[in-house]
């Protein structure tokens, strides 16, 4: 087999166990890149994530390549990284998607629609489906090559001043949500507010906002938002499965080697399952620390699962008849949810169901 061929498909712990690293090392001379994270280094699991993929390039190419890691405010605003990759102010960053659905609600799918696909199923339809391609095709524009990246799993629905009881509950509520959800929590009358992670505990301690949405326990409780809202949602219906990105410049990539290419698609697959590993690992335990710590689990009410299921229902027939590049990629996604939930129900939702049930 071919040294590159090998490099590309043998994966990561394939490169380490065969030796091959020495071989990349001596692709090309060292190059220093930087990365633009839109998280803030106190959640080791988010902003962690871009820490494990600059450890994993600089692991196998043994410190040739040498990337290193900003938090959100530091090179550029957490919410500007998509700019800063597109026009080369730096070489690639890391971010959730749908932060930037105000540019093109499309850039949502790379991330998590309400009601959409859960965290294998996204990872699934990326790498078995046509996720990738369509969307690599979508990022040419902007001069970005995307990289999956990361996953929570399923999220909570976030903190509130007050139960919500009922969809009337939601009417005026202001309310932090990044990305798509605001649009669907529009139609049921709430007020969205998209807001840096950073930021949320201000907001929400000031009374700017009554409720805020983040990912889970593990996060949260770093943030500390129990401390000023005590009831804790679930579920957190807008994020299934939120997946976050790799954005690399495409002049940038294009600029490397096959090997040293190689090594991107790797580390970042690599820090994929790793960030989604740490917040299976640890969310349970932060949960119970929560709960005793006086938190309220709600479970959203019925009424406004389904009225926000016919709303976000509503916002994708719109785009569909609006938008050529949503419409395209949507019908896919559509069409791979469809099949994955009828084959889920069949087996994870029935195991998981039973299991959840049982004293162990």
């Amino acid at each position: 087999m071919q040294r590159r061929s090998f490099v590309r498909h043998a994966g990561l712990a394939g490169v380490l166990a065969a030796g091959a690293a020495p071989a990349v090392v001596n692709a090309q001379a060292t190059i220093r890149w930087r990365l633009a994270s839109s998280f803030p280094k106190s959640l080791d699991t988010i902003f962690g994530a871009a820490e494990e993929f600059s450890r994993q390039v600089s692991a196998l190419t043994g410190g040739k390549f040498v990337i290193s890691v900003h938090a959100g405010g530091e090179l550029m605003p957490a919410f500007g990284v998509l700019d800063g990759v597109s026009n080369a102010t730096v070489e690639c960053a890391h971010t959730a998607p749908y932060y930037f659905f105000g540019k093109d609600p499309t850039y949502a799918l790379d991330c998590a629609i309400p009601f959409g696909l859960n965290s294998r199923q996204m990872t699934a339809w990326m790498y078995e489906g046509n996720g990738l391609k369509l969307l690599r095709e979508f990022y040419a524009k902007s001069n970005i090559v995307n990289f999956p990246m990361g996953n929570t799993g399923a999220q909570m629905g976030g903190w509130f001043r007050k139960p919500i009881t009922s969809i009337a509950d939601m009417k005026g509520l202001k309310m932090r949500i990044g990305g798509f959800g605001g649009k669907v929590l529009e139609r049921v009358g709430a007020v969205p507010q998209n807001i840096p992670g950073g930021e949320i505990y201000q907001a929400l301690e000031k009374g700017t906002i009554d409720a805020a949405e983040w990912v889970g326990p593990y996060d949260d409780l770093k943030l500390g938002f129990f401390k000023v809202a005590p009831h804790y949602h679930y579920p957190g219906w807008w994020e299934g499965g939120p997946q976050l990105s790799l954005y690399v410049n495409s002049k940038a990539y294009e600029g490397l080697s096959a090997e040293y290419k190689a090594v991107i698609e790797n580390a970042a697959a690599l820090a994929h399952v790793d960030m989604q590993a740490k917040y299976d690992g640890r969310n349970p335990a932060a949960l119970k620390t929560l709960v005793g710590s006086g938190t309220k689990l709600h479970r959203f009410p019925k009424d406004v699962m389904d009225a926000s299921f016919k709303a976000a229902m509503e916002v994708y027939a719109e785009l569909n008849a609006s938008n050529p590049a949503w419409k395209k990629i949507y019908e896919d996604y559509s069409n791979f949810r469809r099949d994955q939930n009828l084959w889920f129900r069949f087996t994870e939702a029935g195991f998981d169901d039973f299991m959840q049930q049982q004293k162990l």
